[in-house]
């Protein structure tokens, strides 16, 4: 009989304590490469490395953006081909997680191919390879150590949670990940097992690609309002539309990804027409990072004037750092036509500013959408994050103009959560990675707990129709 103390199996105890120790080591140092291996590509490929003073290729030169990610989706289509075709396929996590065996180099091939794609300006989530990589790496340790059933479940599950954690500096995300969403059981166990494997590998991680926050928040304003909790619940309500909407798009996109050859045609396709969007638009290239941050960030004309300066001359709530809009071209000479019409000045910008905005959210989401119909494989959580802080940036600039107090920044932060949590359906999962990848503030997590409260009624109802 196996010694025990208060019930609990040493031999069970050990293969915990191994598991979150040197499993969620290992998940650590593979999220910590991959998220360097992200960053030589898009040096490679576009001549950037992604960080909070360029979140995405704004400078760019146009032609070298869509050759980019025309070359980066070819090469993709070609190895995905050959991978799905004549070798072992590899399954989802969702299946690994549930028994299916995830091949070795099969998924190292795959899960670098995830991130050479979004490196190149491929716009699609690069979360979904270190989930992989994290599963693949449990279902090894299990072998070693002869875990089945509940247990070896309970390990992958885990361990893909562990990838995300790590490689966004987010163990509650990657624990509820775990928890919420493979297992949906949130029992006090696979809490604490989960939470514990997901903050060593974050940890590993950023001890190897650095320490930083991923989404700059410093426009938003520093005091909790009355009015931004009304804010939160209509935008939940707006986002819960829009994130069931995503959704629905993004299951029937996975679900009719080409099965043979026509991934050679598609891909590339995919390529091309995301690089003559991002003539326009750089900000749509990518896992989103860009995208987003035109929601969270004050955006600002060559002239300086911010969104707040537009709206209420007298705000002191917005910073006026950014240059998203000159990086896009704007210039005085691009708003004098809507002067011309009737507009002054202040309206004409303004005006630029929301068009930017409700152009931005269209791209991405029908490019994304696009990207994973031609055959990618990849998240969209990164692109659900960007969808939301655009949306509510775009209800925040209405929204600060009764209430100039509230920040169009707060307002994208609530808009982020809540139409992730609805597009993902896992509203804990959802809340606590967009709060630790911008830091947010802890008062803030009352009009964002609100914000995707209501995302999440509105969704489940739509989703059930």
């Amino acid at each position: 009989m196996t010694n025990s103390v208060n019930g609990i199996h040493w031999k069970r105890l050990g293969w915990l304590a191994a598991a979150v120790l040197v499993l969620g080591a290992i998940i650590g140092v593979g999220a910590g490469l991959l998220t360097l291996l992200l960053y030589q590509v898009e040096h490679l490929m576009l001549g950037y490395i992604e960080g909070s003073a360029a979140p995405g290729p704004f400078a760019v030169p146009h032609l070298r953006r869509a050759i980019s990610v025309t070359i980066g989706l070819s090469i993709a289509g070609v190895i995905w081909w050959l991978l799905r075709t004549k070798t072992t396929k590899v399954p989802s996590v969702k299946k690994a997680v549930e028994g299916d065996r995830m091949p070795f180099w099969q998924t190292i091939v795959h899960v670098c191919l995830q991130i050479f794609i979004v490196g190149s300006g491929a716009s699609i989530g690069r979360e979904v390879a270190p989930r992989e990589l994290g599963a693949m790496l449990a279902q090894r340790f299990c072998d070693l150590f002869h875990l089945d059933g509940l247990d070896k479940r309970v390990v992958v599950a885990v361990a893909a949670g562990a990838g995300l954690g790590g490689v966004y500096n987010a163990p509650l995300a990657g624990m509820f990940f775990a928890v919420e969403i493979l297992l949906a059981d949130v029992a006090i166990e696979n809490v604490a097992f989960g939470l514990s494997m997901s903050a060593v590998a974050a940890f590993v991680a950023t001890e190897i690609k650095g320490r930083h926050v991923f989404y700059d928040i410093s426009a938003m304003q520093h005091e909790l309002t009355p009015t931004l909790m009304l804010a939160a619940l209509l935008i939940g309500t707006a986002c819960g539309v829009a994130g069931a909407w995503f959704r629905r798009g993004s299951q029937w996109a996975e679900s009719h990804k080409p099965q043979g050859a026509a991934i050679l045609w598609q891909m590339p396709l995919a390529g091309v027409l995301t690089g003559i969007v991002s003539l326009a638009l750089p900000q749509i290239m990518g896992n989103g990072r860009a995208a987003a941050q035109l929601g969270f960030s004050t955006i600002s004309t060559q002239e300086g004037r911010s969104i707040a300066e537009l709206i209420n001359p007298n705000s002191t709530l917005f910073g006026t750092n950014s240059t998203y809009l000159s990086d896009l071209g704007s210039t005085s000479d691009t708003v004098s036509p809507w002067t011309a019409l009737g507009f002054d000045s202040r309206q004409s910008e303004l005006l630029l500013v929301m068009m930017v905005l409700v152009f931005t959210f269209i791209a991405k989401a029908v490019i994304t959408l696009l990207t994973i119909r031609s055959g990618a494989s990849g998240g969209v959580l990164q692109p659900g994050i960007a969808l939301g802080s655009i949306l509510g940036a775009m209800f925040g600039i209405f929204w600060a103009m009764a209430f100039p107090a509230d920040s169009v920044t707060a307002c994208a932060l609530i808009g982020a959560a809540a139409l992730l949590s609805a597009s993902q359906q896992a509203p804990l999962m959802a809340m606590c990675l967009v709060l630790e990848l911008t830091a947010a503030p802890s008062d803030f997590y009352v009009p964002v707990a609100l914000g995707v409260a209501a995302s999440c009624f509105i969704s489940k109802q739509l989703l059930r129709k």
